[in-house]
């Protein structure tokens, strides 16, 4: 008499879930590189990995005088080029002549150069232009412009992951000086098997576990590349995460769910018999 273990079947909806792996990367992580000239200055927080960030607050900050010394004797350029002008305003365009006198007494050193009066008649503009006041002005805002970029602010809520500079160090345009992350969403690669590219979805439910702590996440899939890897026949997929205790290059599993099959039953794989049969008890 042969002994045989048996169970009932019942049919169900079962999931069918594909399984991969890869590591985890800041979906917001950007590498910050210097656009100024100068001295890196000390901070109120020290440039150093590990120092968290709030959206606008400082990262580091250059030495910028000498470019604000150029700055300051750009503006008095076109203060001195509008204040020549003025006698013949008065003179030849009246009527055009109170609104640039109040641009002048509005112009302040220390305060962003405000917009030029606008031009009523093609005859001021052609006066104006003649005398470079377009020019200067333009000059102006440039290097306003290039005096931001020697303040370097968190684009947002982060952390410094990477500091290759430190305070007192000549600071060249081009340079790298670290990198900047949101440690809140972080985003997965995985490679899927080409077959199941029609079964990836945007917006579907993965769930993303560690083999090491035994903690898992709840993430969605986020995009679906349009090509197929040629030499491995696979499609990268991207997942979302979102969590406590995720930390960015930690390697994860992710069980993403392709299909569910109706009216089905699930079983081990090593109950086939010759990998394509079963055995059944009847009556």
């Amino acid at each position: 008499v042969k002994t045989v273990f048996v169970e009932e079947v019942k049919n169900s909806t079962i999931p069918i879930t594909i399984t991969a792996n890869g590591n985890l990367v800041a979906k917001n992580k950007i590498e910050i590189f210097s656009e100024g000239q100068g001295v890196l200055q000390p901070s109120a927080k020290e440039f150093r990995p590990g120092n968290s960030y709030r959206k606008g607050e400082v990262i580091l900050k250059l030495n910028s005088e000498e470019h604000y010394a150029n700055l300051q004797a750009q503006k008095s350029n076109l203060y001195n080029s509008i204040t020549s002008i003025m006698p013949d305003l008065r003179l030849d365009y009246p009527e055009e002549y109170e609104k640039w006198q109040q641009y002048l007494r509005d112009f302040d050193f220390d305060k962003p150069t405000p917009i030029l009066p606008e031009v009523t008649s093609e005859k001021e503009k052609f006066f104006i232009s003649g005398r470079n006041i377009y020019t200067t002005y333009y000059n102006v805002k440039n290097m306003e412009v290039r005096l931001t970029k020697y303040t370097i602010r968190a684009p947002y809520d982060g952390i410094l992951t990477d500091a290759m500079v430190n305070p007192g160090s000549l600071i060249r345009s081009g340079q790298k000086l670290g990198e900047f992350i949101n440690p809140k969403v972080y985003e997965m690669e995985v490679a899927v098997n080409a077959k199941f590219i029609d079964l990836l979805q945007k917006g579907n439910s993965v769930d993303v576990t560690s083999r090491d702590t035994n903690q898992s996440w709840k993430g969605t899939i986020a995009r679906v590349n349009g090509r197929v890897d040629q030499a491995s026949q696979t499609v990268k997929a991207y997942i979302q995460v979102e969590g406590k205790d995720l930390k960015e290059g930690i390697y994860l599993e992710a069980h993403l769910v392709a299909k569910a099959e109706e009216n089905a039953y699930e079983m081990a794989r090593k109950l086939l018999v010759n990998n394509e049969s079963v055995y059944v008890f009847k009556d």
